[in-house]
């Protein structure tokens, strides 16, 4: 079961790592942006360090578009985390169905 799991939670971590690099400064707007910028390389650093492994592991088990789709849904659930958790923008009801409608695409990239 490992090769299965394993690229999803380094996956989650790595989106961890990208949506904090991605929109930290959101709440530090009086941070200039080069340094915005520095620190956000440093965040994607360890992103690719997470989803380089990630991808490599899972090509053994999932075929690249299910790797996309389960990368790109986790990273709307994070996003949805982060932005209600974080930045403090709940996510609402056209949000919810907008990221309902990408997870039929996804039902659809895992259907036999």
């Amino acid at each position: 079961m490992q090769p299965y799991l394993l690229p999803i939670g380094l996956l989650t971590l790595s989106n961890l790592f990208m949506t904090t690099a991605w929109y930290w400064h959101l709440k530090y707007k009086g941070v200039p942006i080069v340094t915005v910028i520095a620190i956000s390389w440093g965040l994607a650093f360890f992103e690719y360090c997470l989803a380089v492994p990630a991808n490599r592991i899972g090509s053994e088990v999932y075929p690249a578009a299910q790797l996309k789709t389960i990368q790109e849904v986790i990273t709307l659930i994070v996003f949805a985390g982060f932005s209600t958790f974080y930045l403090g923008q709940p996510v609402t009801w056209n949000h919810g169905i907008g990221f309902a409608l990408i997870a039929a695409g996804a039902f659809f990239i895992f259907r036999g």
